[in-house]
């Protein structure tokens, strides 16, 4: 492993290893922790990789965690990867003063905005820095690259993988945030990191993306019907509609009853892995 990588933990997991790290980071201007599990068969030859992105007040332990994905990335040969969902050494007056903008709340945006610009550069992160330092330092095949998220990640998952369409070969997201510039959580995150301007919020809204470039690759949504966030800030039928208008495959499943917590994701996981994998594999 590169010495540019600090182990933090390392754990044995379904014969693999679930480890967290931190490594200094140019993109954001200081030190910035991920998680990675690594299955057996990757002792063997290296295996794609798969890039989680967390919601709100999450990190990169929480999926890790929560979620019970090591099974199935286990069974299928796939590397996990976490990340945190902001910033955290660098800190500005009101990054802690709400739970939906700052810390553990960046969007996944690279910010236009003072004086976000200088360390909330996430979408650089996530999309080219972190997969250098992954590359680099675990046994994963360069390039094979899926990503998928929960909630304002999947919200990242999906403006990530249709801004770097070079990037990704599968995406897939539980519950996300697919039309920001039209609800409250968007709006007030992008009003801070990218300003007033609201013809400037299109490019990193799924919705309008996916109008002007879709993916050659199915998407693939799970949304449950009991989450309270449904209705006010997450809106599936916008981007169902968008796709339909561009001929962008997605298959978007609702599942009665379930909520927005890491149950719906646990109860869909393998599912998700599965999807992945079949891209990643070339199968």
């Amino acid at each position: 492993m590169s010495t540019a990588v600090e182990t933090i933990s390392e754990q044995r997991c379904f014969d693999g290893v679930q480890g967290f790290y931190r490594h200094a980071s140019a993109a954001v201007g200081g030190p910035m922790r991920f998680g990675v599990f690594v299955p057996e068969q990757a002792k063997r030859a290296p295996c794609p990789a798969l890039y989680y992105l967390a919601g709100l007040e999450c990190n990169e332990q929480t999926f890790a965690m929560k979620a019970g994905a090591q099974r199935a990335a286990a069974q299928l040969g796939l590397v996990l990867v976490t990340c945190d969902t902001s910033p955290r050494a660098a800190r500005y007056p009101g990054d802690d003063a709400s739970w939906d903008f700052g810390q553990s709340a960046s969007f996944y945006v690279d910010a236009t905005q003072e004086p976000w610009r200088q360390a909330y550069r996430m979408e650089t992160y996530v999309t080219r820095e972190l997969p250098d330092v992954v590359e680099a330092s675990f046994p994963v095949v360069p390039d094979a690259r899926g990503i998928f998220g929960h909630s304002m990640g999947g919200h990242g998952a999906l403006t990530l993988a249709l801004r770097n369409p070079d990037r990704y070969r599968s995406v897939s997201a539980f519950a996300p945030i697919v039309a920001p510039s039209q609800v409250p959580w968007g709006r007030k995150a992008f009003a801070g990191y990218l300003g007033p301007d609201e013809s400037a919020w299109a490019a990193h809204d799924a919705c309008a993306l996916v109008r002007s470039t879709p993916l050659p690759i199915p998407l693939l949504i799970d949304q449950g019907t009991a989450d309270k966030f449904l209705d006010v800030q997450l809106k599936p039928e916008l981007f169902e509609a968008a796709c339909a208008a561009a001929g962008q495959k997605l298959q978007l499943r609702r599942h009665a009853g379930y909520d927005h917590s890491y149950y719906f994701i646990a109860s869909l996981i393998d599912e998700h892995i599965a999807h992945h994998a079949r891209a990643l594999s070339g199968s």
